[in-house]
């Protein structure tokens, strides 16, 4: 296995792994208003998340930036709770400015969980001679992931609106709903005060 595919599958890995749960919730979050056909707009937003989370990842990875992980454990499920109540206000996709804003957070939000990643990433690169390509296939390994992730919410989201005759409302509210809670959970145990 070449180093390409070992930190492509690292990162693939890391973001599909149910005790990373905290990164689904927000993908989720993050798509709970979308559809099957709305699939553009999601990989917009997934993209944007990945471009911002890869740039921390990157300027924490090269120590340019460090962020005591206490607080950014603590920021990750806050940026959760953030994404599904802005659902549960506007459980309906925007459309103008309001996908921009979407894609705005997207980008936002992504900083603070690349910081997250960081401190994973930083312990495996610690042998290696160059860090630019174990750190490119790890995001790449991150975004397919994401699109995995994606690619199932959207199936069960086409069973469940399109097939068993759900309100599209109702489903992105019960999603919503569903992460801010655990969300709030997951705050309450990552407090650093």
């Amino acid at each position: 296995m070449t180093t390409f595919e070992l930190y492509f599958h690292l990162g693939l890995d890391h973001i599909l792994d149910i005790k990373g749960y905290d990164h689904i919730l927000f993908v989720l979050a993050l798509c709970a208003v979308y559809i099957l056909r709305d699939w553009k707009k999601i990989i917009i937003l997934v993209t944007a998340f990945t471009i911002g989370h890869s740039l921390t990842l990157a300027l924490a990875t090269f120590k340019l930036i460090q962020v005591r992980s206490d607080i950014i454990e603590f920021l990750i499920p806050v940026t959760i709770a953030v994404t599904a109540f802005i659902t549960i206000l506007k459980p309906r996709p925007s459309t103008g400015r309001g996908i921009q804003l979407n894609y705005f957070f997207a980008l936002f939000f992504g900083l603070i969980h690349g910081l997250g990643f960081s401190n994973y990433l930083r312990q495996l690169l610690g042998k290696e001679a160059s860090i630019w390509e174990p750190l490119l296939a790890f995001n790449l390994g991150l975004e397919v992931g994401q699109l995995v992730i994606v690619g199932i919410f959207l199936l069960v989201t086409s069973i469940v609106v399109g097939l068993a005759g759900v309100n599209r409302k109702e489903w992105a509210l019960v999603i919503s709903s569903m992460v801010f809670g655990i969300a709030l959970m997951l705050m309450l145990d990552t407090k650093f005060w």
